[in-house]
């Protein structure tokens, strides 16, 4: 299990995703833009901070559990 890796493809992923999402604000405008970044993306970029935040942790206690069982 590769938690480093798939914590950085997800940080990677959603840093991604919100440059996409930047760009995409200078065409799209209006009300349902605003509505949409609201409703998912701050929502989503809270949640990926989070996660990875509980990601690294979990990394870390599988560390020990590794070092323990050798």
């Amino acid at each position: 299990m590769n938690l480093s890796g798939n914590r950085s493809r997800l940080s990677a992923t959603t840093k991604e995703l919100l440059f996409r999402w930047r760009e995409t604000k200078n065409y799209w405008k209006d009300a349902k833009a605003e509505q949409f970044e609201r409703k998912y993306l701050d929502e989503l970029a809270v949640r990926v901070e989070k996660t990875v935040t509980i990601i690294e942790k979990l990394d870390e206690v599988l560390t020990r559990v590794r070092k323990d069982c050798e």
